[in-house]
Parts: structure tokens; sequence; C-alpha cells
């Protein structure tokens, strides 16, 4: 909003000493009006011609995070902290030329500091005379909308990556270094570990996220198909070929190529690809002349590739061709502690797509969810909870509601590993040193009460 308007002589309270445009504003928010606008779901707010705000519905409240109290008599900018504020603040225009404004798009800073999209509609405000005594502007929040979009297009940002375990947030931290670098990516981590959901915020950080995103699961085609798929094909090069067909190389061109599962392929088809990585051209199956293309290439596995080299089933060249940034991703199992946090993420989600309500997990589900291995990883969890919201019909997601084979399985024992015996075996060690002192002993182990009492009871330490 640029320059602040110059003042009337105000009170202590914020409010002008001639208060008739205050009393004229606030006798017509008394009326039946007012009760309406407290009702609905769109912000509200009003202000005087020094651009201060003389009224603040519920819903603006809400979506701004400031109480009306707070706001009465502040500068609307202050307080409505809009990314057109300072050069094409939608109010000024209206103002100044008594035009409506309608469902402008914005973006707001809340008071905790959550950035949200919003539309704009403005309107001059006049009383019982005709005369303008302020405006009024109206805006709805769009966060819903925008994440239920995301979803919808898989159109993905780094915001949608969930977790606090250590190596997440380390990728995170180095993600927009990775988008910006333009190098080709090799991703590992288990299945279901979101190796797709990485490459897409590469992309979407990258010079290239106004391109196409074009993803190939290696593993779902023989050789044949997938080189038909990728390169393409002119009309009669094979049987069946009645008409000409773009490759995902030539549909890839300007954006981003995810290649998952690339172990999968042999090493003919992979020297075809490393042909194409190095020379930035390909030949149509059919055609004689080489087309050029244009796009970045990221590549998921879930098999060691190292190990892969040495059996001789994956070519070293392509390896060191891919393997300029790499990205690890921990199975589940290792990073517990980002269960809650993935599970609120999925319930958040399936609200918006499935038009529900629920409002989270009882303590004894999270509890079987933390002590579950996910041999699936995170789309094993996340298929638990779309699975529980069929079954789900109050607000609660409880153990009943999980997939039955999920929880009989898992009740099943299983010899516990290396890593899980040596920790069973120096919980006990302490336990047995503080053996009336529980809260101590977790904070020699360096975890909360929780995590202590949810360990005791998977490695049976637990007494009768």
């Amino acid at each position: 909003m640029g320059k602040r308007p110059s003042s009337n002589k105000r009170d202590r309270a914020g409010q002008p000493q001639n208060s008739a445009v205050f009393c004229q504003i606030t006798s017509a928010l008394r009326s039946p009006c007012c009760t309406i606008l407290e009702s609905i779901h769109d912000g509200v707010f009003t202000i005087d011609l020094d651009k201060r705000i003389m009224s603040l519905n519920h819903a603006a409240e809400v979506i701004t995070g400031f109480k009306a109290e707070e706001t009465i008599g502040q500068y609307c900018f202050d307080v409505f902290r809009a990314n057109i504020c300072e050069k094409n603040c939608a109010l000024d225009q209206t103002l100044s030329t008594g035009i409506p404004q309608v469902n402008l798009p914005a973006l707001i800073i809340s008071k905790s500091g959550v950035q949200k999209p919003i539309n704009i509609s403005t309107a001059v405000l006049k009383n019982e005379r005709g005369e303008i005594i302020g405006g009024v502007e109206t805006f709805r929040d769009l966060s819903e909308l925008e994440e239920l979009r995301r979803q919808v297009s898989r159109d993905f940002t780094p915001e949608d990556i969930v977790g606090r375990h250590p190596r997440i947030r380390e990728i995170l931290s180095f993600l927009p270094d990775i988008g910006e670098s333009e190098s080709p990516v090799l991703i590992e981590g288990p299945t279901g570990s979101g190796k797709e959901l990485i490459a897409r915020a590469i992309h979407y950080l990258s010079p290239r996220r106004k391109g196409p995103f074009v993803a190939v699961n290696c593993a779902a085609l023989p050789d044949s198909l997938l080189e038909s798929e990728l390169f393409g094909y002119k009309k009669g090069a094979f049987t069946g070929a009645t008409r000409d067909k773009a490759g995902r190389f030539s549909m890839a061109n300007k954006g981003t190529l995810f290649l998952d599962e690339i172990c999968s392929t042999s090493t003919a088809f992979q020297a075809d690809l490393l042909r194409v990585l190095e020379e930035g051209e390909f030949v149509p199956l059919g055609d004689t002349k080489p087309t050029k293309t244009d796009f970045r290439v990221v590549a998921a596995t879930n098999r060691d590739i190292k190990g892969m080299i040495e059996e001789g089933t994956f070519r070293e060249d392509l390896y060191y061709r891919l393997n300029v940034v790499k990205i690890n991703l921990p199975p589940l199992r290792d990073r517990k502690e980002d269960i809650p946090l993935l599970v609120e993420h999925f319930i958040r989600r399936f609200n918006l797509i499935k038009g529900r309500s629920i409002e989270g997990i009882t303590p004894a589900a999270l509890s079987f969810l933390m002590d579950y291995s996910f041999p699936g990883n995170i789309r094993e969890l996340e298929n638990t909870i779309e699975y529980a919201f069929i079954y789900c019909k109050g607000t609660l997601i409880d153990t009943q509601h999980l997939p039955r084979d999920l929880v009989e399985g898992a009740s099943i024992d299983h010899p516990l590993t290396d890593q899980e015996s040596e920790e069973a075996r120096k919980i006990k060690a302490i336990l047995d040193q503080y053996p009336q002192d529980r809260p101590k002993a977790a904070r020699v182990l360096g975890m909360s009460r929780t995590t202590l009492w949810r360990k005791m009871k998977k490695y049976g330490l637990l007494k009768p």
C-alpha cells in the first residue's frame, strides 16, 4: 500500500476523535446483516477513509489469526498482510475509482506466519446519504482448495514431504539446490518410501517447473514395450503401428523425465538410454532421422545398483551418468518418529478428498502403527489410513478400523534383528539400574517416556 495515509486525529483507542464515521459503521453492524456476516465462511473487514480497520468478522479472525479487538483502529495493511498491499492494493483502487474488484488472487501471511492463498473482492462503503465513508473487503481462504488441486493433479511441492527424521530434514534442506542444479539425480530407497514424491519436488524446484513431468515405471514394461514407450514410433514401424506415436523422450522435452525402478531394465536397453542421455537425441522406431530432445533425468531404484554392477546386470557407465546427485531415502521402520506426522497428513488429505471430518487417531491405534514394521513403507501406511476411512464411522480411527490382515499378521511373533536385540539388551540394562524410576531411565536412554513404554512393550519388558 506504499505510503500511509494522512490520518485524522485519533484518541488513545485508535478511533477518530470525530467519531461520526465510526458510529455510522458500527450502527450498521448492529443490524441483522451483522449476524449474517458472523455466520459466513468468507472473511470480511471494513475500513474508514484512513484505511483503519473498523470491523472484522469471525471468519476473518480465523483466516488471519488476529482477534477483532486486536485490529480495530489498526491500518489494514498491518493486519491483512497480502502480497498485493504495497503496489496493487485492491481497496486503494476501489476507493479511488468507486469500481469494485472481484475475485483477485493474492497471498497473505497469517499472524502465526503461515502463508495462505486467498481471493479478494472489494467495494465502497456508503452511509444512508450515499456518501462514501470507507471500504469493505471480503476474502476466501483457498488453502484447502489448493491442497485438493495438488492432490488431484499430483503437483506436489516440498511442503508435501512430511518428516522430522534427521535424514529427511537433510534432504529437504538440499532440495532447492538440487532442483536448481539441472544435474541428473539418482534416488535410492525401498518400495513405497516416497521416491516419486521427491522426484516431483525436484521438478517443482527446478528451472523446468513450467515444463512437463513425465514418469515411467520401467518395471511395469518388458524391454520391447519400454523401448517403444520411450522412443516412440512411426506409422508402420511394426504390426499394429497404425499411426505415429510420440515417445516419453519427446513428451519430456523442456521438462523432467522420471525413470522409476531403472534397475529392472536390461543392459541392452541401458546402452540405448545412455546414448540418448549423452547425445541429447534419439531415433523413433521405424524412422531414420534423429530427433532432438532436452530433458532432465531423475532415476529411482529400490535395489543396490553397485551390487548389480558387480553382478554384471547394470552398466557401470550408465550408473555414473545418473549418479551425479544421489538421494538415499530411509525405510519407514528407521524413521518411526515420523509416523504420527504422516498419519495426521494422510487424515487431512483423505478428509479433503472424501469430504469427511475425521479428527484423528486413538492412542491405541497409533501405538500399534508405531510398533508395526511397515514393509511397504509410506505407501502401506497411506493405504492403511485410506482403508480406515472406509470402516471408521465416527471421528477417531481406532485399532478395529485398521486392516485385519495387518493386525493379525503383526500379532505373530517375529524374531528380532541384531539391531533390535542390542536395543532390547540396552533398555533392559538401564531399567535394571533404575527399576523404580522409569522417567530417569528414559532420560538416560535419550527417549521420551512414551517411546520407552512402547519399546518395553515391543521387547516384552513390561511386567505383568
